[in-house]
């Protein structure tokens, strides 16, 4: 296994999909190294192993890209950090709780045919007088040279997961391990200053002797001396690690979100001190949904709250916003190209899903132009945002059409609500879901049993409800294939809602259609025409 893999190109032609005639295809005999159609090849899969101060991690992905989708992710809670502190050194048990895990992720790579590995390893092996005896012991299970990352590295790669994973960051990014916290500004794309401190939960839990009142007393006069949180004032504070996550998968439990999706979940700062307040100062067992943190988390949740606690006192955020996608994200995207880093991740994976899953990837395309075209017709305005979205919207439009008819409006919502994007935030997610729902089942409500509706704004439900009626309209036109929607077009003339057919399509005009563009026309309070042009 190499320890860099080429990056691939973002999205495959039609063509690069696997043939019946293949050899590795599902119509003939499994072969020992069979990709599924419903993958993207690429550059084949890439793993990264991270090995922390709480938990040793694999992560394989499908392959180097914008959007890099986890084939597998598997975690061991060594606790490589305990104790360290008082000792200096790794725990025995530990290191070979992580071995033994290295030695099976290794296995597991192997079995998937993986072309490249990435060890990285941060504060806990860095810090222990064993810590290169480890190392050495990790550089001969994997055959990959361990990447030992520095406080202002590990910094820098958790900045870049964030740039990675959400839309024009423009924050804080906070990254809490189990040995250390490491904040870094980023602003307009750039990364900027960046700091370590030693507050991870299985640190600030040994020092304070497990003190909450020690902790805290620890957590305020570190970031005191902090300059980068002085800089974040008003702006978003990007909280990562597995401490945050559980921190907010209990709020999100408490307050009975109708998402469970962790990335760029939100949480208003005044909210998020007063919940961390509360964790902090609580016995875990007594609160309230605590059954949503895995009892391996619990133990270190009240001082993942201290240190989020004292992050929000001195930086005085606007909001706390989850990031799912860390220092191994982070890592990937430092090693694609410069150009297919500039690629808006949301429509890069949008790209992928319209290949994988619609009936024709290039009428995906071809949508986005229309429908802004039939927006503005009915006098939908659009900041550049909404007009990111509708587009990523298309994209995925026809991804449910293997579904029962009965239920592609459900099973859209569902998988678009649920998928795994990035670069997108919930009330987004929400638009995305809603407008396909609408392009499937009309524009009624009384079908969708789903709460989605919740996160987004009525701004959005209006425009998601607008292009759910110009898709119904397009799919009518198009077969669902690609060609035709370009020759087409809608405007307005006189008090018409007009849809322009070529003479050779007019065939198309029957009374479905005439329904569907009465629907859309209703929208702008104006009347409906179709009307055949050479």
């Amino acid at each position: 296994m190499e320890n860099r893999s080429k990056t691939a190109p973002l999205g495959q032609s039609e063509a690069d999909l696997p043939s019946p005639d293949d050899s590795s295809s599902a119509a003939g005999a499994a072969q020992p190294h069979e990709y599924a159609p419903g993958r993207l090849n690429g550059s084949g899969p890439v793993a990264i192993i991270d090995i922390g101060s709480n938990s040793v991690r694999l992560v394989v992905y499908e392959r180097m890209s914008r959007t890099p989708m986890p084939l597998f992710n598997e975690k061991e809670l060594a606790g490589l950090g305990r104790g360290i502190a008082a000792t200096g050194r790794l725990n025995d048990q530990a290191v070979q709780a992580s071995l033994d895990a290295i030695r099976r992720f290794m296995a597991l790579c192997e079995q998937m045919h993986v072309k490249s590995v990435h060890v990285l390893a941060t504060a806990a092996a860095r810090e222990a007088t064993n810590g290169p005896d480890f190392l050495a012991q990790v550089e001969e299970i994997t055959g990959v040279d361990v990447a030992l990352l520095s406080g202002p590295e590990e910094a820098r790669l958790s900045a870049m997961g964030v740039l990675s994973g959400i839309h024009d960051p423009d924050g804080i990014a906070g990254d809490l391990g189990g040995g250390s916290l490491e904040v870094v500004d980023i602003k307009s794309g750039e990364i900027g200053l960046g700091e370590t401190f030693p507050l991870g939960g299985l640190r600030l839990e040994e020092v304070s002797e497990k003190t909450l009142k020690k902790a805290e007393k620890i957590a305020t006069d570190a970031l005191a001396k902090s300059t980068v949180l002085l800089q974040g004032q008003g702006r978003p504070f990007y909280a990562i690690g597995g401490t945050w996550r559980s921190l907010a998968r209990l709020h999100m439990r408490q307050k009975g979100y109708p998402l469970h999706i962790m990335h760029e979940y939100a949480i208003p700062a005044d909210e998020a001190l007063d919940f961390c307040r509360m964790v902090a100062r609580r016995d875990a067992e007594s609160l309230d949904s605590i059954e949503a943190v895995s009892k391996s988390r619990r133990l270190l949740l009240p001082y993942g709250a201290i240190v989020l606690e004292q992050v929000i006192r001195v930086m005085k955020p606007s909001v706390i916003i989850l990031s799912a996608l860390g220092v191994r994200e982070g890592l990937l995207y430092d090693l694609l190209d410069a150009e297919t880093r500039t690629q808006d991740p949301l429509l890069a994976a949008g790209e992928e899903l319209a290949l994988l899953r619609s009936r024709s990837p290039g009428h995906a395309r071809e949508l986005g132009p229309w429908t802004g075209q039939a927006l503005a017709a009915i006098g939908i305005d659009e900041t550049p945002e909404e007009a990111r979205l509708r587009t990523a919207a298309c994209l995925l439009a026809d991804i449910g059409w293997r579904a029962h008819p009965d239920y592609r409006g459900e099973q859209s919502l569902n998988m678009i609500a649920h998928g795994s994007f990035v670069g997108i935030d919930h009330p987004g997610r929400a638009y995305l879901a809603l407008a396909n729902y609408y392009r499937h089942e009309g524009l009624g409500n009384e079908l969708m049993s789903s709460r989605i509706r919740e996160l987004a704004t009525t701004r959005l439900i209006e425009r998601a409800r607008a292009l759910g009626a110009a898709l119904r309209v397009a799919y009518l036109v198009s077969g669902s294939m690609a060609g035709v929607i370009p020759r087409t077009r809608i405007e307005v003339r006189g008090d018409e809602l007009t849809l322009v057919l070529p003479s050779d399509r007019a065939m198309l005009a029957g009374s479905r259609l005439q329904r569907r563009i009465a629907q859309l026309a209703k929208l702008g309070a104006m009347k409906p025409a179709i009307v055949i042009e050479d």
